[in-house]
């Protein structure tokens, strides 16, 4: 399984080669000894930093477990490694002539965590999920104690990362319960036990960094911040509090180098909860859908909305038929609340709809250039995550032949305003940047590579289709769209944009 590791807001998924791995423990016996209030209560001091986590620790160790999985995968044939040499030839022959794939075996290494006396487990979805091309076909379950048990896979959720696995043998198992993350602080302690780079047992502390965290405006994209070591081989392991309670699901570093810089994510206890009951019931996992692409309304996008301060997410895009276009959204629209609840950057529009069922009718509240209005609309079913990819349109940024395109043939106030050069879309040019006869606007010809607009990611071949709601087909047009964003003191403008092979979308440019 290839390693990803995060940069910028991104974050990834504690894999690395064959490793994800999470050992511990001692042998079967404690059950449900963590929960004794009183007993916990005596351990770690209410003020202060804890004596030692020890007690502790070995109560908590026998519930944690290693997660292995053989696989079959797929070997990618496509490259000639005898490109350029006498050999590329004969190579190619062969390969003509075998049809049948080749497969090689891959593993995965992984963490997981008793939560019932009958072997029930929860782990990482991509802890037991095949690597590219493969299938599993085997999951084994290792205990503290070296015993290994096959495992089978009750129920697994990509969208939220979360799988739960069955072990059986006649004794019961020791296990944990999930606490509730909402009742953490910033600064309180916890502990993570795992098998970090395969060293098994491995138990580290730290402290809750953020209580909250939003690294990309998913449906569950809400993570507990900790600063206790976490790297390769803690994915889907617990991350505990001082009374044993599992507040989260460790599930993402924040790296740039590879390992542990202390900022590490879990999947919060009441996120996984409910879903790690249905799978364990063996129910589906139903989640609510508006078809809509979304962005968060930063200070650039508010600026040019006129909005008094950052509030809502903004709609790029509409999918045709579903539920918010039923409902009459459009994009430009900006979605201020949800179901009587603001959308906010800790409480987003994916994780609001998300957690509504299916057929439910709620009002939803927005904004249409400056008006506020209120619209009811029947929730949909959201799409499978395979489903949901099979929707993104691919495209080429780079358009061909456009000799047309001159960036000299641009305005002046343009260029000075916003970096653009910019020429009427013509039915030649619109022919060269592969867009309907019919389309009209301004295609970009050439952007300065000092401006917001490059910045933002324009580029010669976009087309402006409007500017703060206005259509735009001549550089006039455009002129006195900025000159009364400037007249009104905003620091920005709405273009909406058409690239080719892509929907048209919404970037706010600041103004120079």
């Amino acid at each position: 399984m290839p390693v990803r590791y995060a940069y910028g807001l991104t974050s990834a998924l504690l894999v690395g080669g064959a490793a994800i791995s999470l050992a511990t423990g001692y042998p079967a016996g404690a059950q449900v000894a963590q929960n004794d209030d009183s007993r916990m209560a005596s351990m770690v001091p209410r003020a202060g930093a804890p004596e030692s986590f020890a007690e502790l620790t070995a109560q908590l160790q026998p519930a944690v477990v290693n997660i292995s999985t053989r696989q079959r995968v797929e070997v990618n044939q496509g490259g000639n490694p005898f490109a350029g040499t006498p050999f590329e030839e004969l190579f190619n022959q062969r390969r003509g002539q075998q049809q049948e794939p080749q497969y090689r075996e891959g593993q995965s290494l992984g963490s997981g965590f008793f939560i019932s006396a009958d072997g029930y487990i929860v782990t990482n979805n991509h802890v037991v999920s095949p690597t590219g091309r493969g299938t599993v076909e085997e999951i084994t379950v290792t205990l503290p104690d070296g015993t290994e048990y096959p495992a089978e896979l009750v129920g697994n959720d990509a969208a939220s990362d979360l799988a739960v696995l069955k072990v059986s043998r006649s004794e019961d198992f020791p296990f944990v319960k999930f606490g509730d993350s909402r009742e953490a602080r910033t600064g309180d302690w916890v502990i993570a036990i795992g098998n970090p780079f395969g060293l098994g047992g491995t138990v580290t502390s730290g402290i809750v960094s953020a209580v909250l965290r939003n690294t990309g405006g998913g449906a569950y994209d809400r993570y507990i911040q900790t600063d206790a070591s976490i790297n390769r081989g803690n994915s889907g392991g617990p991350l505990f509090d001082m009374q044993g309670n599992v507040i989260g699901i460790n599930n993402a570093i924040f790296s740039p180098s590879g390992g542990s810089v202390g900022i590490g994510f879990a999947i919060p206890a009441e996120t996984a909860a409910p879903i790690v009951e249905q799978l364990r019931q063996g129910e589906t996992i139903e989640r609510g859908y508006l078809g809509v692409q979304i962005q968060q309304v930063g200070d650039d996008l508010a600026n040019s909305l006129g909005l008094p301060r950052n509030r809502g997410e903004f709609v790029q895009s509409v999918v045709p038929g579903e539920a918010a276009d039923q409902a009459g959204i459009q994009p430009g629209d900006v979605v201020v609340r949800v179901n009587n609840r603001e959308v906010t950057n800790e409480q987003t529009l994916s994780f609001l709809v998300a957690n509504i069922p299916p057929g439910t009718t709620i009002p939803v509240e927005l904004l249409r250039e400056g008006d506020r209005r209120r619209v009811n609309l029947t929730v949909g079913r959201r799409p499978s995550e395979d489903e949901l990819l099979q929707q993104q349109q691919m495209f080429d940024p780079e358009a061909e032949d456009q000799d047309e395109l001159r960036p000299g043939d641009g305005s002046s106030a343009i260029e000075e305003r916003v970096g653009l050069a910019v020429v009427p879309v013509t039915p030649q040019i619109a022919r060269q940047l592969g867009v309907g006869p019919e389309t009209r606007g301004l295609a970009i010809a050439g952007v300065d590579r000092n401006s917001d607009a490059a910045r933002k990611g324009l580029q010669r071949g976009d087309i402006i289709i409007s500017a703060n709601y206005r259509d735009v087909a001549t550089q006039a047009d455009l002129e006195r769209i900025i000159e009364t964003a400037r007249n009104e003191n905003r620091d920005a403008v709405l273009l909406r944009v058409q690239r080719r092979g892509q929907p048209p979308q919404y970037i706010a440019v600041r103004l120079r």
